[in-house]
């Protein structure tokens, strides 16, 4: 059968896969219409002065098992509360994978501290709690553990290296909402000393853009609010600036969405789980394809891939022919590794001055090699969805199946 790619026939062609570019591959209703009217309608689209920033906060608390949540522009603006509040001085290292988006080390360089990466568990992509380890020094602040795909990591066991190493654990779970960290433990986010949340359009609820900070720290709360809202103090009744800080606050608008999309949450996870559960069934006989690893704690933001001895030019061979037989697949994730990139390996920051890294920290290729190895030669990911249907997902395992065994080596 001759792949689509070379002029054959799609598996799916006439239908396009659910897609979060598509109402198809939303969960907006009209329960988010009418939290929109409402809020118009109050005539307060502030967050400083309305009542749903404050009642998402609250109500995210008590979903995700947490103390005190601060709501945020975005994921990457709950990631820069999070370093903000370890107050790194200039030069201090935060430890952080180099697979993931640029919105986990940029906040870093933000605050003038260093970011350094550990290498990836070769399965899952998420970071090696042993390289972490080795990767600690006197000037390590912090470390940022990225949940990737939807996959819990080790994160239990990078608390207990930085509880003796006496640094904070920052959750990035952008892509992990509602995962269980254990059997009937608790969620992705709660382990850490600060877990952040994303509400931007691929994720898995949407607002378009959006965050959420969540600790159980009251003093680590107090310092995200004050980060987010120019340094603050509103409850003060004063207008004082207590600390350097910038505006990153919620809109109501925003918010009211949010509120509606938490509601939605729990089904779309059980729903992504079940279709993956389908699709991971279908697959499991395929010779050379890795499948993700599931120990109940995925919740498949995306279904990622791992290919035997592809290389780079059959990891992007495959990638590509995957979307053209109308499944939509991205090779490697990323294009390099994030140390690799420029504002990093060219110290693009600061007006040229290269602060915070040049002559301090050096990104060489080789620097992190089983990610090097996944991002260029192994993995592929497929974007998942809560609306895909059984007729949807077994399109989706043909389509694999067909490239498979058109690309990958026999």
């Amino acid at each position: 059968m001759n792949l689509a790619i070379d002029g054959g026939t799609p598996v799916r062609a006439e239908h396009p896969l659910p897609s979060p570019l598509h109402p198809n591959g939303r969960t907006f209703g009209k329960e988010e219409e009418a939290a929109v009217i409402r809020v118009l309608r109050s005539g307060i689209l502030s967050g400083v002065w309305g009542s749903e920033v404050p009642a998402l906060a609250r109500e995210f608390s008590r979903l995700i098992g947490a103390s005190h949540t601060v709501p945020c522009s975005s994921g990457t603006a709950a990631l820069h509360l999070a370093v903000a509040a370890v107050d790194p001085a200039p030069g201090d290292e935060i430890i952080v994978p180099p697979i993931s988006d640029m919105g986990s080390v940029a906040p870093i360089i933000a605050q003038n501290a260093v970011p350094v990466f550990a290498d990836v568990d070769p399965l899952t992509g998420c970071i090696d709690p042993d390289d972490v380890q080795a990767k600690i020094t006197d000037r390590t602040r912090a470390i940022m553990v990225v949940h990737l795909f939807g996959k819990v990591a080790p994160v239990q066991r990078l608390r207990e290296i930085a509880d003796r190493a006496g640094v904070m654990l920052i959750e990035d779970c952008a892509q992990a909402y509602l995962a269980p960290v254990s059997s009937g433990g608790p969620y992705a986010g709660t382990v850490g000393h600060i877990g952040c949340f994303s509400l931007q359009q691929y994720k898995h609820i949407s607002t378009g853009d959006g965050g959420l900070a969540v600790t159980d720290d009251p003093a680590l709360a107090d310092s995200m609010r004050l980060f987010a809202d120019k340094g603050w103090p509103r409850e003060s009744g004063e207008r004082a600036y207590l600390s350097f800080a910038l505006n990153y606050r919620m809109t109501e608008l925003t918010a009211a969405v949010a509120r509606e999309q938490l509601c939605k949450l729990p089904g779309v996870i059980e729903r992504r789980r079940a279709s993956a559960a389908r699709l991971a069934e279908l697959l499991a006989a395929t010779p050379g394809l890795h499948l993700p690893v599931d120990d109940g704690d995925h919740v498949y933001w995306y279904f990622p891939l791992l290919i035997d001895g592809l290389g780079a030019a059959g990891l992007e061979r495959y990638g590509a022919a995957l979307t053209a037989e109308g499944v939509p697949a991205i090779a490697g994730y990323l294009a390099r590794p994030l140390y690799a990139e420029p504002v990093l390996r060219e110290a693009k920051a600061y007006g040229g001055s290269g602060f915070p890294t040049r002559g301090v920290a050096e990104y060489p290729d080789g620097l992190c090699p089983v990610a090097e190895d996944l991002v260029s030669r192994r993995l592929v990911v497929v974007p998942w969805n809560e609306n895909f249907g059984e007729a949807d997902v077994d399109d989706i395992a043909a389509a694999i199946r067909k490239v498979h065994s058109a690309v990958a080596p026999s």
